[in-house]
């Protein structure tokens, strides 16, 4: 059966820096300096010099931050793996963390297709926002309750966030486990799955049998894109008992990337 989770926003714990496998510009920066010239050489700087710099979180996806940067804070954020910008107000080069401590450890960068404009993907030591937050994208503008409706309205105390599907439903499990019901109410279904265990753990089998099963008797994609909604949303609130957060599994899935499965396998550590 599908599970429909409505929910607002909050914020995403924050995981270690796992490495990345995979040749990227990265890697390029490294073996060959001059092809690095070069690709500095083919971007396109405004009249100052500079070009845009946006940082994104490598495994929810969330835009951290945008700056800007000239040639050299590109290429000290290709060298030294650190999300680097150019300052226009103090005119410098300056790196994300220097002063905080939250640095931002960039795995990959990536061009636009005018070349005037750089994602920098990577994984936040810490918040990024100088308020606290953990992107500088936390005033939610549409909406009912957004800042282009209500008087100071879309921040909710700095915890607003531009979640996307897969993590906003992450917050809305969250949420309904805080849930205190009041006597005579009936809680919400993930209260009552992160309530009974023993319940929750039937559900995510069961979920997995009738994905499996769409594909058995050919029920087709709609079906089968259904029954994985529901598997996912279920693991989910399992991992919410557990204590687990999704950036957590992306992490571990972005360190196998590159490496065989077989292999990956092999070497993890016997089950206690």
């Amino acid at each position: 059966a599908s599970v429909g989770v409505p929910g607002k926003k909050a914020k995403v714990p924050l995981r270690a820096a796992a490495p990345k496998a995979g040749r990227t510009i990265l890697a390029v920066a490294v073996d060959s300096p001059d092809l690095v010239e070069a690709f500095l050489d083919g971007l396109k700087y405004d009249d100052k010099g500079l070009v845009v710099a946006i940082a994104q979180d490598v495994d929810t996806g969330a835009v951290l931050m945008q700056g800007f940067a000239d040639r050299t804070a590109v290429r000290t954020t290709l060298t030294a793996k650190k999300a680097t910008f150019f300052s226009r107000s103090r005119q410098q080069q300056w790196t994300k963390g220097e002063t905080s401590g939250n640095f931002i450890a960039v795995k990959s960068v990536h061009v636009d297709c005018d070349k005037d404009s750089l994602i920098y993907m990577g994984v936040p030591d810490g918040p990024t926002c100088h308020t606290g937050a953990h992107t500088c994208y936390y005033w939610r503008v549409d909406g009912t309750e957004g800042a282009a409706s209500v008087a100071n309205g879309g921040a909710r105390d700095g915890e607003e966030e531009a979640f996307s599907t897969l993590y906003e439903l992450e917050a809305t499990i969250k949420r309904r486990g805080a849930e205190v019901t009041k006597e005579g109410d009936k809680p919400s279904w993930t209260k009552r799955l992160l309530d009974n265990p023993e319940l929750l753990c039937s559900k995510v089998r069961e979920e997995a049998g009738e994905l499996c099963e769409s594909w058995e008797k050919e029920e087709g994609k709609e079906r089968a894109a259904s029954e994985m909604a529901d598997v996912l949303y279920h693991a989910m609130v399992l991992l919410n008992l557990q204590g687990v957060a999704m950036e957590d599994v992306m992490a571990v899935l972005r360190n196998r990337f590159g490496t065989s499965g077989v292999e990956e396998k092999a070497a993890r550590p016997p089950k206690k």
